[in-house]
């Protein structure tokens, strides 16, 4: 019987890669709970999910959804982003200074950090766009017209 991976060159099929996965993603919440001298149980508490079923997820024999890696970056204190990462859930993105200082800020939550990323990125794509469109190399100094009218105000 031939076993997948076991031959060499031998192509590795979906499943393997769900499996790997799942090693990867427990691998790192496992690592992370023992940096941040966690238990098993007390990130299962926070993290609103049962002890076995977390000890499977470590082990890597449960692939978590979305939602479940949010309560364990949550019970962790470590962004949803990173573990959507590790999950293969999202693209990683290219590094920024803003982006790690707001991913690794401990004084706002979860949300609000989704929220400026959102914000950030959101400024980030349209000064790329102006740039594109007018053929102009830097971005204006003066962006109290653009953040006045993303409020609703009139800019003058």
């Amino acid at each position: 019987m031939q076993q997948s991976g076991d031959e060499p060159g031998g192509d590795t099929g979906p499943a393997d890669a769900v499996a790997a996965a799942a090693q990867d993603i427990g691998g790192f919440i496992r690592a992370q709970r023992l940096s941040a001298q966690v238990s098993l149980r007390q990130l299962a508490e926070r993290a609103g999910v049962s002890n076995p079923y977390l000890s499977q997820i470590e082990r890597g024999l449960r692939k978590p959804s979305a939602d479940v890696l949010a309560q364990i970056a949550k019970g962790l204190r470590v962004s949803a982003e990173v573990l959507y990462v590790r999950a293969g859930i999202l693209e990683e993105r290219p590094a920024s200074p803003v982006r790690d200082a707001l991913l690794v800020d401990e004084s706002i939550s979860e949300r609000q950090k989704q929220m400026l990323l959102e914000i950030y990125d959101s400024f980030r794509r349209e000064n790329g766009q102006v740039g594109e469109n007018s053929g102009a190399k830097r971005v204006p100094e003066d962006r109290s017209a653009t953040l006045t009218t993303r409020v609703g105000k009139v800019a003058e």
